[in-house]
């Protein structure tokens, strides 16, 4: 058997010319970086990509609730709540709200009674309050709330909101306020920005408010019902600036201007009637 035979070369002077310049020529011509393959995804890896995207868009539209809760007053108390964004909402008394914490909002349900809503900035999370048929959205001001069955009256104090009813919409800026009725908005009409937030420090402060509505107050803040003999002087406008520890003194004042009689139920709790006409 014939086996190969290794044949010697010697290397010609270039190469040995090569051999001792290498490393100053790799530095003066440096071989190209290789080019990554792209690898494309495997089907099943795309497809589970496209589900999350899918998923995380449907969870941004939808806008779930990832945090709720609750607050209540009892009557004649107020509370002060830091919200957990930095807002400040101060519940009247016999006062109720839910807040929900959502992915893309903040939003708040003013269940019953009256808020003061001190709202921190941020853009891309708007402040909303739903007070029965009324939608309030901010992203940054100062305003209040009152409810009075499924009516809403709002006032701002600082800032810009808007209010929505059930077909219309409205902008307020400071020192306006409308009223929501029935799912309706009134038109923005004038009101004191010193007075709007003045119950939280004691003062109740009315300007043309229907009589039903400063009751309502009267009743959160001294736990005391009154009851309207006649359901059609709930109409009748109240104007005044009132001390919070004396509304004794505005249930006596009411017979003096209004047509209106204070009475006593069987049960000592006290009931205005429309005045008797003298003949």
């Amino acid at each position: 058997m014939t086996r190969p035979v290794s044949q010697h070369v010697e290397p010609t002077a270039a190469e040995h010319a090569i051999a001792r310049h290498r490393e100053q020529l790799k530095q003066r011509f440096p071989l190209p970086s290789p080019v990554k393959k792209n690898r494309r995804p495997a089907p099943a890896t795309l497809g589970i990509g496209l589900m999350i995207l899918g998923l995380a868009a449907g969870l941004w539209w939808l806008d779930p609730a990832y945090r709720t809760e609750q607050y209540a007053t009892a009557r004649g108390q107020l509370q002060r709540l830091a919200l957990a964004d930095g807002s400040v909402v101060t519940l009247d008394g016999a006062s109720q709200v839910t807040v929900g914490w959502h992915l893309r909002s903040r939003r708040v349900q003013l269940l019953a009674g009256q808020a003061l809503f001190e709202v921190a900035p941020a853009t891309y999370r708007p402040f909303q309050t739903q007070a029965g048929a009324a939608q309030i959205s901010v992203l940054g001001t100062r305003y209040n709330v009152s409810r009075h069955g499924d009516d809403a009256r709002v006032s701002v104090e600082q800032g810009k909101v808007r209010v929505a009813g059930a077909d219309s919409a409205v902008a307020l800026v400071a020192g306006q306020q409308v009223l929501v009725s029935h799912g309706r908005v009134t038109a923005p009409g004038a009101v004191d920005v010193q007075g709007v937030g003045a119950w939280t420090e004691g003062r109740l402060v009315f300007d043309r408010t229907p009589l039903g509505e400063v009751l309502d107050a009267i009743e959160r803040h001294t736990g005391l019902p009154i009851a309207l003999g006649d359901p059609g002087l709930a109409q009748l406008p109240v104007t005044g600036s009132f001390d919070s520890q004396r509304l004794d003194y505005l249930l006596s004042l009411l017979p003096k201007v209004l047509p209106v009689e204070l009475s006593r139920a069987a049960d000592g709790s006290p009931v205005l009637n429309r005045r008797a006409v003298k003949k």
